[in-house]
Protein backbone atom coordinates (compact mmCIF):
# COMPACT_ATOMS: atom_id res chain seq x y z
CA UNK A 1 0.00 0.00 0.00
CA UNK A 2 1.31 3.24 -1.23
CA UNK A 3 -0.20 6.94 0.61
CA UNK A 4 0.21 10.16 -0.31
CA UNK A 5 0.15 12.94 2.27
CA UNK A 6 -0.49 16.23 0.42
CA UNK A 7 -0.63 18.18 3.49
CA UNK A 8 1.17 19.38 7.04
CA UNK A 9 1.16 17.05 9.40
CA UNK A 10 2.68 16.17 12.80
CA UNK A 11 5.80 14.15 12.85
CA UNK A 12 4.47 11.40 14.87
CA UNK A 13 2.14 10.23 11.89
CA UNK A 14 5.52 9.01 9.93
CA UNK A 15 6.32 6.93 12.74
CA UNK A 16 2.59 5.13 13.20
CA UNK A 17 2.76 4.79 9.14
CA UNK A 18 6.24 3.16 9.43
CA UNK A 19 5.29 0.52 12.23
CA UNK A 20 2.56 -0.25 9.81
CA UNK A 21 5.03 -0.73 7.46
CA UNK A 22 3.07 1.32 5.06
CA UNK A 23 5.26 3.17 2.25
CA UNK A 24 4.23 6.68 1.79
CA UNK A 25 5.17 10.27 0.14
CA UNK A 26 5.30 13.20 2.13
CA UNK A 27 4.75 16.33 -0.05
CA UNK A 28 2.52 19.30 1.98
CA UNK A 29 3.81 21.42 -0.61
CA UNK A 30 1.43 20.17 -2.85
CA UNK A 31 -1.43 21.93 -4.90
CA UNK A 32 -4.20 21.34 -6.66
CA UNK A 33 -2.92 19.93 -9.77
CA UNK A 34 0.00 18.78 -8.06
CA UNK A 35 -2.40 16.39 -6.25
CA UNK A 36 -4.47 15.54 -8.98
CA UNK A 37 -1.17 14.51 -11.38
CA UNK A 38 0.01 12.39 -8.66
CA UNK A 39 -3.10 10.34 -7.50
CA UNK A 40 -3.28 7.88 -10.24
CA UNK A 41 -0.49 5.89 -8.20
CA UNK A 42 -1.30 5.85 -4.81
CA UNK A 43 -3.97 4.02 -2.73
CA UNK A 44 -4.46 6.34 -0.04
CA UNK A 45 -4.37 10.03 0.46
CA UNK A 46 -4.35 11.57 3.59
CA UNK A 47 -4.72 15.31 3.98
CA UNK A 48 -6.17 18.43 6.10
CA UNK A 49 -8.38 21.29 4.89
CA UNK A 50 -6.65 23.29 1.62
CA UNK A 51 -7.69 21.07 -1.30
CA UNK A 52 -11.41 20.58 -2.10
CA UNK A 53 -11.62 16.73 -3.72
CA UNK A 54 -14.21 16.66 -5.88
CA UNK A 55 -15.29 14.92 -8.98
CA UNK A 56 -12.32 15.94 -11.34
CA UNK A 57 -9.51 15.82 -8.79
CA UNK A 58 -11.03 11.91 -8.05
CA UNK A 59 -12.19 10.79 -11.26
CA UNK A 60 -8.88 9.62 -12.73
CA UNK A 61 -7.31 8.01 -9.53
CA UNK A 62 -8.35 4.88 -10.45
CA UNK A 63 -5.89 3.17 -7.47
CA UNK A 64 -6.90 5.32 -4.58
CA UNK A 65 -8.85 2.96 -1.78
CA UNK A 66 -9.08 5.85 0.75
CA UNK A 67 -9.03 9.54 1.95
CA UNK A 68 -8.18 10.36 5.35
CA UNK A 69 -8.69 13.51 6.40
CA UNK A 70 -6.75 14.81 9.44
CA UNK A 71 -10.02 16.72 11.37
CA UNK A 72 -13.73 16.39 11.97
CA UNK A 73 -15.23 17.77 9.40
CA UNK A 74 -15.87 15.91 5.57
CA UNK A 75 -17.70 19.00 3.39
CA UNK A 76 -13.77 19.28 1.33
CA UNK A 77 -14.99 15.78 0.10
CA UNK A 78 -17.35 15.02 -2.58
CA UNK A 79 -18.72 12.08 -0.64
CA UNK A 80 -21.11 10.82 -2.98
CA UNK A 81 -18.63 10.59 -5.96
CA UNK A 82 -16.53 8.38 -2.84
CA UNK A 83 -19.04 6.00 -2.57
CA UNK A 84 -19.71 5.86 -6.37
CA UNK A 85 -15.96 5.18 -7.05
CA UNK A 86 -16.02 2.32 -3.55
CA UNK A 87 -13.01 5.36 -1.93
CA UNK A 88 -13.69 5.19 1.66
CA UNK A 89 -13.32 8.14 3.60
CA UNK A 90 -11.88 8.70 7.14
CA UNK A 91 -12.02 11.15 9.53
CA UNK A 92 -10.61 12.03 12.82
CA UNK A 93 -13.34 13.72 14.62
CA UNK A 94 -12.83 11.44 17.74
CA UNK A 95 -9.11 13.30 17.75
CA UNK A 96 -9.74 16.56 18.22
CA UNK A 97 -13.08 16.55 20.49
CA UNK A 98 -11.46 16.84 24.09
CA UNK A 99 -9.70 19.94 22.22
CA UNK A 100 -13.34 21.40 20.77
CA UNK A 101 -15.18 21.00 24.45
CA UNK A 102 -12.69 22.80 26.37
CA UNK A 103 -12.41 25.54 23.75
CA UNK A 104 -15.70 25.79 23.93
CA UNK A 105 -16.31 26.21 27.53
CA UNK A 106 -13.31 28.70 27.86
CA UNK A 107 -14.73 30.90 25.01
CA UNK A 108 -18.34 30.81 27.05
CA UNK A 109 -16.40 31.22 30.89
CA UNK A 110 -14.46 34.57 28.60
CA UNK A 111 -17.74 35.44 27.12
CA UNK A 112 -20.02 35.40 30.49
CA UNK A 113 -17.09 37.02 32.74
CA UNK A 114 -15.67 40.26 30.60
CA UNK A 115 -12.69 38.15 29.96
CA UNK A 116 -11.12 40.07 27.21
CA UNK A 117 -12.81 43.22 28.57
CA UNK A 118 -11.77 43.56 31.32
CA UNK A 119 -8.24 42.42 30.76
CA UNK A 120 -7.74 44.63 28.10
CA UNK A 121 -9.22 47.75 30.21
CA UNK A 122 -6.33 47.03 33.28
CA UNK A 123 -3.81 46.82 30.52
CA UNK A 124 -5.14 50.23 30.24
CA UNK A 125 -5.29 50.82 33.68
CA UNK A 126 -8.93 51.32 33.79
CA UNK A 127 -10.13 49.01 37.36
CA UNK A 128 -13.77 49.11 36.73
CA UNK A 129 -15.67 45.94 38.38
CA UNK A 130 -19.09 46.94 38.06
CA UNK A 131 -18.72 47.40 34.27
CA UNK A 132 -17.19 44.05 34.26
CA UNK A 133 -20.05 42.27 36.42
CA UNK A 134 -20.13 38.40 35.12
CA UNK A 135 -22.55 35.97 33.87
CA UNK A 136 -22.60 32.17 35.75
CA UNK A 137 -23.00 29.23 33.94
CA UNK A 138 -24.92 27.93 36.81
CA UNK A 139 -28.74 26.71 36.05
CA UNK A 140 -28.81 28.04 31.80
CA UNK A 141 -29.99 25.71 29.66
CA UNK A 142 -27.65 24.65 27.46
CA UNK A 143 -29.14 23.16 23.42
CA UNK A 144 -26.48 21.56 21.74
CA UNK A 145 -27.20 21.09 17.96
CA UNK A 146 -25.41 17.96 16.78
CA UNK A 147 -24.28 14.84 19.35
CA UNK A 148 -21.64 13.59 18.09
CA UNK A 149 -17.93 13.30 19.21
CA UNK A 150 -17.78 17.17 19.69
CA UNK A 151 -21.37 18.00 20.86
CA UNK A 152 -20.99 15.26 23.12
CA UNK A 153 -17.44 16.03 25.35
CA UNK A 154 -18.72 19.87 25.53
CA UNK A 155 -21.83 18.62 26.93
CA UNK A 156 -19.76 16.00 29.37
CA UNK A 157 -18.01 19.59 30.81
CA UNK A 158 -20.87 21.59 30.67
CA UNK A 159 -23.06 19.01 33.12
CA UNK A 160 -20.51 19.81 35.83
CA UNK A 161 -21.25 23.40 35.58
CA UNK A 162 -24.72 22.64 37.21
CA UNK A 163 -26.71 24.11 33.89
CA UNK A 164 -29.13 21.74 32.34
CA UNK A 165 -28.29 20.47 28.88
CA UNK A 166 -30.59 19.77 25.74
CA UNK A 167 -29.13 17.87 22.76
CA UNK A 168 -30.67 17.57 19.22
CA UNK A 169 -29.15 15.38 16.64
CA UNK A 170 -31.28 14.62 13.43
CA UNK A 171 -29.51 11.66 12.61
CA UNK A 172 -29.27 10.16 15.81
CA UNK A 173 -31.68 8.04 17.91
CA UNK A 174 -31.38 6.97 21.71
CA UNK A 175 -28.22 9.67 21.96
CA UNK A 176 -29.58 11.23 25.61
CA UNK A 177 -27.07 10.55 27.92
CA UNK A 178 -26.10 11.26 31.76
CA UNK A 179 -25.17 14.64 30.41
CA UNK A 180 -27.56 15.51 28.13
CA UNK A 181 -31.27 15.07 27.37
CA UNK A 182 -32.24 13.91 23.93
CA UNK A 183 -34.65 16.47 22.65
CA UNK A 184 -36.25 18.18 19.66
CA UNK A 185 -35.20 21.50 17.96
CA UNK A 186 -38.51 23.01 19.30
CA UNK A 187 -37.55 22.31 22.74
CA UNK A 188 -34.26 23.69 22.23
CA UNK A 189 -35.58 26.88 20.55
CA UNK A 190 -38.27 26.99 23.82
CA UNK A 191 -36.21 26.85 26.49
CA UNK A 192 -32.49 27.55 25.42
CA UNK A 193 -30.08 30.06 27.44
CA UNK A 194 -27.31 29.17 25.23
CA UNK A 195 -26.98 27.59 21.87
CA UNK A 196 -23.72 25.73 20.60
CA UNK A 197 -23.64 24.35 17.03
CA UNK A 198 -21.16 20.81 16.73
CA UNK A 199 -22.69 20.23 13.27
CA UNK A 200 -21.34 19.46 9.87
CA UNK A 201 -21.73 21.64 6.73
CA UNK A 202 -24.05 20.37 3.93
CA UNK A 203 -26.79 21.81 1.84
CA UNK A 204 -28.92 21.71 4.66
CA UNK A 205 -27.37 22.93 7.13
CA UNK A 206 -25.61 26.35 5.08
CA UNK A 207 -27.06 29.39 7.08
CA UNK A 208 -29.35 27.63 9.06
CA UNK A 209 -28.84 30.31 11.54
CA UNK A 210 -30.25 33.34 9.61
CA UNK A 211 -32.35 36.26 10.58
CA UNK A 212 -35.43 33.76 10.52
CA UNK A 213 -33.68 31.40 12.86
CA UNK A 214 -32.84 33.77 15.41
CA UNK A 215 -35.99 35.61 15.62
CA UNK A 216 -37.59 32.32 16.06
CA UNK A 217 -35.94 31.42 19.04
CA UNK A 218 -38.18 31.90 22.22
CA UNK A 219 -35.59 34.39 24.55
CA UNK A 220 -32.48 35.90 24.17
CA UNK A 221 -29.62 33.67 24.45
CA UNK A 222 -25.89 33.18 23.65
CA UNK A 223 -24.78 31.52 20.49
CA UNK A 224 -21.30 29.41 19.92
CA UNK A 225 -20.10 28.03 16.67
CA UNK A 226 -17.12 25.61 17.02
CA UNK A 227 -18.32 23.83 13.64
CA UNK A 228 -18.21 25.49 10.15
CA UNK A 229 -18.23 29.45 9.29
CA UNK A 230 -20.76 29.17 6.78
CA UNK A 231 -23.55 27.94 8.90
CA UNK A 232 -24.22 30.67 10.90
CA UNK A 233 -24.99 34.57 8.62
CA UNK A 234 -22.81 36.77 10.37
CA UNK A 235 -25.14 39.52 9.20
CA UNK A 236 -27.61 37.95 11.19
CA UNK A 237 -25.51 37.97 14.23
CA UNK A 238 -24.87 41.34 14.14
CA UNK A 239 -28.86 41.92 13.68
CA UNK A 240 -29.19 39.88 16.39
CA UNK A 241 -26.77 41.63 18.74
CA UNK A 242 -28.20 44.94 17.43
CA UNK A 243 -31.79 43.92 18.70
CA UNK A 244 -31.08 42.53 21.54
CA UNK A 245 -32.24 39.16 20.68
CA UNK A 246 -28.84 37.91 20.61
CA UNK A 247 -26.68 38.73 24.09
CA UNK A 248 -23.50 37.77 22.73
CA UNK A 249 -21.75 35.15 20.71
CA UNK A 250 -18.23 33.15 20.54
CA UNK A 251 -17.07 32.06 17.21
CA UNK A 252 -14.22 30.31 16.27
CA UNK A 253 -15.44 30.02 12.87
CA UNK A 254 -16.80 32.62 10.15
CA UNK A 255 -18.83 32.34 6.79
CA UNK A 256 -15.13 33.52 5.45
CA UNK A 257 -12.22 32.81 6.84
CA UNK A 258 -10.20 34.82 4.44
CA UNK A 259 -10.48 38.03 6.35
CA UNK A 260 -7.95 40.19 4.19
CA UNK A 261 -10.57 39.29 1.33
CA UNK A 262 -13.89 39.94 2.28
CA UNK A 263 -17.51 41.33 0.45
CA UNK A 264 -18.45 44.84 1.37
CA UNK A 265 -21.04 43.17 3.14
CA UNK A 266 -19.06 40.68 5.19
CA UNK A 267 -16.95 43.24 6.06
CA UNK A 268 -19.39 45.20 7.50
CA UNK A 269 -20.59 42.30 9.67
CA UNK A 270 -16.60 41.40 10.53
CA UNK A 271 -16.35 45.30 11.56
CA UNK A 272 -19.25 45.18 13.79
CA UNK A 273 -18.10 42.02 15.48
CA UNK A 274 -13.94 42.70 16.04
CA UNK A 275 -15.82 45.67 17.91
CA UNK A 276 -18.20 44.31 20.16
CA UNK A 277 -17.50 43.68 23.54
CA UNK A 278 -20.32 40.79 23.40
CA UNK A 279 -18.78 38.53 20.88
CA UNK A 280 -15.74 36.62 21.21
CA UNK A 281 -13.37 35.38 18.31
CA UNK A 282 -10.87 32.43 17.69
CA UNK A 283 -9.26 31.92 14.53
CA UNK A 284 -10.62 28.50 14.22
CA UNK A 285 -8.30 26.57 16.67
CA UNK A 286 -11.08 24.75 18.33
CA UNK A 287 -9.52 21.52 18.15
CA UNK A 288 -6.41 23.02 17.37
CA UNK A 289 -3.65 21.93 20.88
CA UNK A 290 -0.63 20.19 20.62
CA UNK A 291 -2.27 16.86 22.16
CA UNK A 292 -5.12 16.69 19.69
CA UNK A 293 -2.05 17.36 16.67
CA UNK A 294 -1.09 13.71 17.69
CA UNK A 295 -4.64 12.31 18.62
CA UNK A 296 -5.63 13.05 15.30
CA UNK A 297 -3.18 10.84 13.46
CA UNK A 298 -3.50 7.85 16.17
CA UNK A 299 -7.28 8.05 15.05
CA UNK A 300 -6.94 8.15 11.60
CA UNK A 301 -4.16 5.67 11.96
CA UNK A 302 -6.30 3.05 13.76
CA UNK A 303 -9.33 3.63 11.11
CA UNK A 304 -6.95 2.84 8.32
CA UNK A 305 -5.57 -0.55 9.85
CA UNK A 306 -9.05 -1.82 10.99
CA UNK A 307 -10.34 -0.90 6.98
CA UNK A 308 -7.41 -2.58 5.28
CA UNK A 309 -7.94 -5.83 7.54
CA UNK A 310 -11.42 -5.81 6.72
CA UNK A 311 -10.21 -5.39 2.89
CA UNK A 312 -7.56 -8.20 2.88
CA UNK A 313 -10.28 -10.88 4.42
CA UNK A 314 -13.15 -9.96 2.08
CA UNK A 315 -10.20 -10.19 -0.79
Amino acid sequence: MKILIADTMHSSLFDMLHAKGWAFDYQPQYRRDDIRAALPAYDGLIIRSKTFLDKEMLMQADRLRFIARAGAGLDLIDLDFAAASNIAVFHAGAGNRDAVAEHTVGMLLTLFNNIIKADREVRSGIWDREGNRGVEVMNKTVGIIGYGNNGSATARRLSGFGCTVLAYDKYRDHYGDAFASACTMEEIMQKADVLSLHIPLTDETRYLIDDAFIAAVQKPFYLLNQSRGEIVSLEAVVNGLKSGKLLGACLDVLENEKITKLSPAQQDAFDYLRSSDRVVLTPHIAGWTHESYVRINEVLVDQIANWLNSFLRQS
